[in-house]
């Protein structure tokens, strides 16, 4: 059995290794979903709940769902912040790129090399807003450009002008490029994973439906990811998995545009928890703990709950 010490020894070898062990984990096998752990920081002096975002690879909504009880802009100094760096790999296929976006969080599954570990990474991101949503399905990547210029389409002039903005027809490489110093093109024209020159709207529906990312996140996928690799966007506010012989839940806002409602998150919930034990196949009988689904779909909050005993 792929267990948590397992994890977390192999995690401490990126971490010697000087890799960002908040971000890069070791890649389990098939049967193992869970990956990742929960953990816990203070705040310093100075710091704004998301000046502890960034700092461990945490998109703003998911740090703020976490810790609903502090101030995300005067936290007190010395106050225990949690960080939910535990995920439940999203029903996919494990390869390439897997954007969950009511999650708003990329997972990259690069093809390890001769006697390397395989890895998955995962980043924050932000995602197009109701009006403009990122689209869904499976794409790839068509081209890479660095310092990228940006040419706004005519559908942002248009909105940029009715607030009484004017929008240039360029915006060229630099501080004021809403682009970053990165893109990677997907095969959906218009549509591209960026830079951002407004760090702290990553982990946020801001955007008009392109896939941003921290400056240092960008620059990291950047350098690894090739043209023609895959990318799979889907929605799964409600994702179920096992580690340890243990099943998790984990629950994510729905989007608010799909109009889903308490009853359709328990029996999609309930759906997806009797789908999970199925494919198991387990002998043993597995004990469901009611309480703790109930928990997990009223709080939404993203972090796993171990629902069975």
């Amino acid at each position: 059995m792929f267990n948590t010490r397992i994890i977390a020894l192999l995690a401490g070898v990126f971490a010697s290794a000087g890799m960002a062990q908040a971000h890069t984990l070791p890649r389990p096998p098939m049967y193992v979903d869970v990956i990742g752990e929960v953990r816990h920081t203070r705040v310093s002096p100075g710091d704004t709940l998301l000046d502890i975002a960034r700092r461990h690879d945490l998109g703003q909504d998911e740090i703020l769902l976490a810790n609903p009880a502090v101030d995300r802009w005067l936290p007190t100094a010395g106050t225990a912040i949690l960080l939910p760096h535990r995920y439940i790999i999203p029903k996919a296929k494990r390869t390439g790129l897997i954007l969950n976006v009511p999650e708003m969080r990329l997972y990259y599954f690069p093809k390890p090399g001769p006697g390397k570990v395989p890895v998955v990474t995962t980043h924050p991101v932000s995602i197009g807003r109701m009006d403009w949503r990122t689209p869904l399905g499976n794409t790839q990547v068509v081209a890479k450009q660095r310092n990228p210029a940006w040419y706004p389409p005519p559908s942002l002039k248009k909105e940029a002008a009715a607030s009484g903005e004017a929008l240039p027809d360029v915006v060229n490489p630099g501080p004021d490029n809403p682009l970053g110093r990165y893109a990677v093109r997907l095969a959906i024209p218009g549509y591209l994973i960026h830079g951002t020159n407004k760090p702290y709207g990553v982990g946020m529906r801001v955007t008009h439906g392109c896939v941003r990312m921290y400056p240092e996140d960008i620059e990291t996928l950047f350098d690894v990811v090739t043209v023609g690799t895959p990318v799979q966007i889907i929605n799964q506010p409600i994702k179920v998995g096992w580690l340890d012989g243990t099943l998790y839940l984990e629950v994510h806002p729905p989007l608010a545009e799909d109009g889903v409602k308490y009853g359709d998150i328990m029996q999609a919930a309930l759906d997806a928890i009797s789908d999970a034990v199925s494919e198991e196949n387990t002998k043993y009988r597995v004990m469901l703990r009611d309480s703790a689904i109930k928990t997990a779909i009223e709080e939404q909050n993203g972090i796993p709950v171990a629902i069975s005993r």
